[in-house]
């Protein structure tokens, strides 16, 4: 049998790019209230808990039944690495087997990729974690990517480009689908993915990270304009 699926939102109350983010409104709710909804139905979540040193916060996934799991101020800072987060609320929490780990920043999370990544760890002991990740653009391929030295560009890649100088010919490369479900014995380890992570390819809508506000204003004409559906949204 199974160990605790326990589900941590990471949400500190520092943000440069937009203040108090996690709390920015979206799509008519808190940013962090989007990927709360997500978790509430998942099918395989056990326990949800919001990971903060900020009070607004706190008060904030209270009001919406999520437990506070306090943090120190020292992991808090805009460097810490989540792995740190993650060690030190699972500390002692032996119970625990998978740890989703649910950003506000993907507030286009739905319940099915949530479930689709725990269900494909219990059915594969082995692995260390699961993750959801979209197809790279072609413009965004690392075969076009660039390196600029003194003022000239130069393809970073310059042997695959050769070979690989269209569209058809490229390999399939993928960017992080923005949800990961990670073991507790994978973090207690030192990581967060493992060297075996299961992949769940993600339409790249879904990919879709809210970090500035170019960011805020396009998720938001997503919703408005029907691109991306979420339940909880009438």
């Amino acid at each position: 049998m199974t160990g605790t699926t326990l589900a941590i939102i990471p949400a500190r109350g520092g943000s440069k790019s937009i203040p108090r983010k996690n709390l920015v409104s979206f799509a008519g709710r808190p940013l962090v209230a989007h990927v709360i909804e997500a978790a509430r139905r998942c099918r395989s979540i056990d326990e949800l808990v919001c990971s903060t040193e900020d009070e607004t916060i706190a008060e904030t996934v209270e009001r919406l039944g999520v437990t506070v799991a306090w943090r120190p101020l020292e992991l808090a800072a805009d460097d810490t690495p989540i792995l740190a987060v993650l060690q030190h609320y699972l500390a002692g929490r032996h119970d625990v087997d998978i740890v989703p780990l649910l950003q506000p920043t993907s507030p286009f999370l739905l319940p099915e990729h949530i479930d689709l990544c725990v269900a494909g760890l219990k059915q594969n002991p082995a692995l260390h974690s699961a993750q959801t990740v979209a197809r790279t653009p072609h413009n965004h391929h690392a075969y076009n990517q660039r390196v600029v030295e003194r003022g000239r560009a130069r393809f970073r890649f310059t042997e695959e480009r050769r070979r690989c100088y269209n569209k058809q010919r490229k390999p399939a490369f993928f960017v992080f689908g923005n949800l990961v479900a990670t073991r507790r014995s994978t973090v207690t380890a030192g990581d967060v993915f493992g060297d075996e992570s299961l992949a769940f390819e993600v339409d790249s809508r879904f990919s879709f990270d809210l970090d500035g506000q170019d960011d805020l204003d396009y998720g938001s004409f997503l919703i408005e304009t029907g691109r991306v559906r979420l339940p909880w949204i009438g």
